[in-house]
């Protein structure tokens, strides 16, 4: 398992276990974590899912595809270090500790 740390946009923090194989994107909608919607189901068609990852994880993680790099174009307010899908994060024992922000929702 993996502790993956869920911060909203307003500070809540949501510190979960989450099996390896799975993806931050499912981790935190299995287990009720509001701010990553995942419209698309994990598919990359999206960009519901988006977080700020902390800035001491942004090297540790996997490079983004060019996929995921592009449907970041669409996410609101991404940022062109730190923002990543988390449906394209997949959990490994490695990502233990991983901290990601949610940003606050365009209304």
């Amino acid at each position: 398992m993996a502790r993956i740390t869920y911060v909203e946009w307003n500070g809540t923090r949501h510190e979960i276990e989450v099996r390896p194989g799975m993806t931050v994107m499912e981790g935190a909608r299995d287990n009720g974590v509001p701010g990553i919607d995942a419209d698309c189901g994990g598919a990359c068609a999206c960009s519901t899912c988006h977080v700020y990852v902390a800035p001491e994880w942004v090297d540790r993680l996997p490079p983004k595809d060019p996929m995921e790099a592009d449907m970041l174009d669409f996410a609101f307010q991404p940022d062109p270090v730190r923002s990543r899908l988390t449906c394209q994060i997949k959990v490994t024992p490695a990502l233990d500790g991983l901290v990601v922000q949610m940003p606050e929702k365009q209304i």
